[in-house]
C-alpha cells in the first residue's frame, strides 16, 4: 500500500499500488472505492498492466466478485496517471466495490 522510497527495499520496475479511497454503509450494504495504480518502465507496460488489473477486478470467472463476501465491482473510471514530476509511468484504475 506504500512504494518504498530507498533501499534495501526499492520497488521493482513493475508493481501495483493498491489504495482504499472511501467507503459508506447504506441499507446494510458496505461499499469501498479503491484506486489500483499500475507502474511499469514505459507507458505502454504500464497501460497493459492496468488492463490485466481491470480483468483481475472483473472477469466474471475469476474477479473479486467470485469472493463469497463481494457482491459487485463496478470500474468507475482508469487514466493515465504518470508522475511527470518524477518522470515515472503509471495508470491509475478506480474500482467501486459492494459487500
Amino acid at each position: 500500500m506504500e512504494v518504498p522510497d530507498k533501499a534495501p527495499q526499492t520497488p521493482p520496475s513493475t508493481f501495483v499500488l493498491i489504495e482504499k479511497t472511501s467507503s459508506a454503509q447504506s441499507d446494510f450494504i458496505n461499499t469501498a472505492t479503491i484506486a489500483i495504480q499500475s507502474y511499469a518502465p514505459t507507458l505502454y507496460e504500464a497501460a497493459a498492466l492496468n488492463e490485466r488489473v481491470k480483468d483481475a477486478m472483473l472477469n466474471d470467472a475469476t474477479g473479486l466478485a467470485t469472493q463469497n463476501t463481494v457482491y459487485g465491482v463496478d470500474l468507475n473510471s482508469d487514466y493515465n496517471y504518470t508522475d511527470t514530476t518524477k518522470k515515472v509511468y503509471r495508470y491509475q484504475a478506480i474500482f467501486d466495490i459492494y459487500f
